[in-house]
């Protein structure tokens, strides 16, 4: 019988040969090409056809097994969950289903399914795809590898007519379960035989506004306009995402015209396209946190102890000393330029009723100070040269960052110093993402500079961060944000999963993130603004998230691209839904309890992380 571990550890090591494979391919074109452009950059533009620079990794299309972000930004568009998150602000609004409601245990849940609707092949959409897509997920660990998660607490899905879903849960949960899983057709995927290795790489067949049409690996992926997608055809008639080996070539790209739409620019790129002809910018407040994760004493799920992780951090009073020692303001202005927001805890500000407060009486700064007494008060006393020493051992620590990235070499350079001046040595040791993802998994770090993508609802955030999520030493089972394990923490993880008053919700949330604050498993730098630019002389109406000064990537959502339209084409074209219609729609909709059960998220380097 193949288990979820196994299926687990056999995805996550084709995963590393994978990326091994991608990594020489990407080294190989930057040394044949400078700069690196896409193999097809010759091609005239199409009117209806949308550009997108991308370096990202794809795993597979398969929504069932991938992990990484390129992809599962994908399946929001390719696939519709029963319940989606609005464009405006990311509260729960209608996806297949148009209405929904709960028992007064909170334990059965009634979906009303859209009538008329097709799959992009015109066969119909009825709620027997959602249940057979659900039951697939609770019986076959194939089907479950990315988003088993998710339908752990389902005890059973049915579908009594063509209409209606219902779905029993074990216990109550707060959260819409009708959220982030893609719901797939049964006539397709019931004829697959082994579908946990199925790529779905060409020819999709789905609900959403576009399909996966071909993927040619470190080339090109395009996606086609769904004609029967409900909301209405897209005016787009394709998205091409275009392969760089390397982020300035994107720029570049931007700027002469060969891509129309690029995201993740460095306040340094977005800066320099500031007065590019035809080219408009978007400063977008963004859903990531970027931090650093500090080895608390990694354990597996049964308190079993692994890695190489300093002792000197099982004590919290030395991980709250780092977090004194570091100057997350001057980091955020310095190394960010302004372009993120201040930080508390892991759920992003862009949440404003999740994210934990900066007036909690837990949140402190920057103290060096209160950081030398903390490690005095831990033992650990200043030696002749400055560090710090306990019991003939000196406080030294390494700092894992990604090579590539130069917001974690700046962010290496700023604390070296600033350990230094509370009496610890920090060693900053730059590798690749392989082998720092592959270092972490096993615990063989005491510090790595770490970032998560987060969804508007904090409940799959906060259940990686219980002890039961933390894998084992070779990184199967769970996903662990920190390594980290706190009783308390789990009971008010469990106890707002379960209370359906959103008021006394936040409250637990914000007791919980307080104790993750207060134990420092992590110090949260700062939430960076999403910096991206498009071609202001081809596209317009992009649709962002939040609408209000929300970005347009990377969206919960298939909002961003499904409302553009060329700029020749103005308001009064017909056939498609413009970007105030999308917004509309998603405003006027019913909205229920909870918020979310999301997007299954694995180590990579930070910026590759749902």
């Amino acid at each position: 019988m193949v288990t979820q571990h196994s299926l687990r550890r056999t995805v996550r090591v084709s995963l590393r040969r994978c990326l091994a494979g991608i990594a020489a391919l990407a080294l190989a074109g930057s040394m044949a090409a400078s700069p690196a452009q896409a193999a097809d950059s010759e091609a005239p533009a199409a009117e209806n056809v949308l550009r997108i620079a991308t370096d990202g990794f794809i795993d597979s299309f398969n929504p069932f097994t991938s992990f990484y972000l390129v992809p599962t930004n994908t399946f929001r568009y390719m696939y519709e969950n029963l319940v989606a998150n609005d464009a405006k602000d990311g509260s729960v609004t209608e996806g297949l289903a148009t209405e929904w409601n709960t028992d007064s245990d909170g334990k059965v849940w009634t979906y009303t399914i859209r009538p008329d609707m097709k799959w992009s092949d015109g066969e119909p959409l009825t709620s027997k795809d959602v249940a057979w897509t659900y039951n697939q997920m609770m019986d076959n660990d194939e089907m479950a590898v990315a988003n088993g998660s998710l339908v752990e607490n389902f005890a059973k899905v049915e579908a009594p007519d063509d209409s209606t879903v219902k779905i029993t849960l074990k216990k109550a949960q707060a959260n819409n379960p009708g959220q982030e899983i893609p719901v797939v057709p049964e006539h397709v995927w019931s004829k697959i035989d082994n579908p946990g290795e199925f790529k779905n790489d060409e020819k999709s067949v789905g609900s959403g506004p576009f399909q996966l049409d071909s993927y040619e690996a470190n080339k090109s992926i395009t996606l086609k306009a769904n004609p029967n997608f409900w909301r209405g055809k897209p005016k787009l008639d394709e998205i091409q995402y275009r392969y760089y080996t390397n982020s300035d070539a994107q720029v570049q790209a931007i700027r002469s015209g060969e891509v129309d739409f690029i995201t993740g620019l460095s306040p340094d790129q977005f800066t320099a396209l500031e007065n590019a002809d035809n080219v408009e910018l978007n400063d977008g407040n963004g859903r990531r946190f970027n931090g650093i994760s500090i080895n608390p004493g990694v354990a597996d799920a049964d308190g079993k102890e692994f890695g190489t992780g300093n002792e000197a951090l099982g004590d919290k009073k030395v991980r709250q000393a780092i977090r004194a020692g570091i100057d997350t303001e001057t980091l955020r202005k310095q190394v960010m330029q302004d372009y993120a927001q201040p930080a508390t805890s892991f759920i992003p500000a862009v949440y404003p009723d999740w994210a934990l407060s900066p007036d909690n009486p837990v949140v402190s700064g920057f103290d060096v100070d209160r950081a030398k007494t903390l490690l005095d008060d831990a033992g650990w006393k200043e030696g002749s040269d400055g560090i710090r020493e306990k019991d003939g051992e000196k406080l030294q620590l390494r700092f894992l960052t990604d090579a590539d990235v130069p917001t974690e070499q700046s962010t290496a350079k700023f604390l070296k110093p600033w350990m230094k001046d509370i009496g610890i040595d920090l060693k900053n040791e730059s590798t690749d993402a392989d082998t720092e993802s592959e270092r972490t998994t096993k615990g063989d770090y005491d510090m790595y500079f770490s970032g998560w993508s987060i969804n508007p609802d904090p409940d799959y955030q906060l259940s990686i961060n219980t002890c039961g999520q933390r894998p084992d030493a070779e990184g199967n089972g769970g996903t662990s944000q920190d390594g980290w394990c706190n009783k308390e923490f789990d009971k008010l993880y469990q106890a707002q999963h379960v209370e359906l008053d959103q008021a006394k919700r936040q409250e637990l949330v914000q007791k919980a993130l307080a104790i993750h604050y207060e134990e420092a498993p992590s110090v949260t730098l700062w939430y960076p603004n999403q910096l991206e630019a498009y071609r202001s002389d081809r596209f317009e109406n992009f649709t962002k998230q939040p609408s209000d000064g929300g970005a347009i990537a990377n969206q919960v959502g298939y909002w961003g691209y499904s409302s553009v339209e060329p700029v020749s084409a103005g308001e009064a074209t017909g056939g498609g839904m413009g970007a105030g219609g999308w917004i509309g729609i998603g405003a006027a909709v019913i909205v229920v309890l909870g918020g979310g059960g999301w997007l299954l998220s694995r180590r990579r380097k930070s910026d590759d992380r749902e």
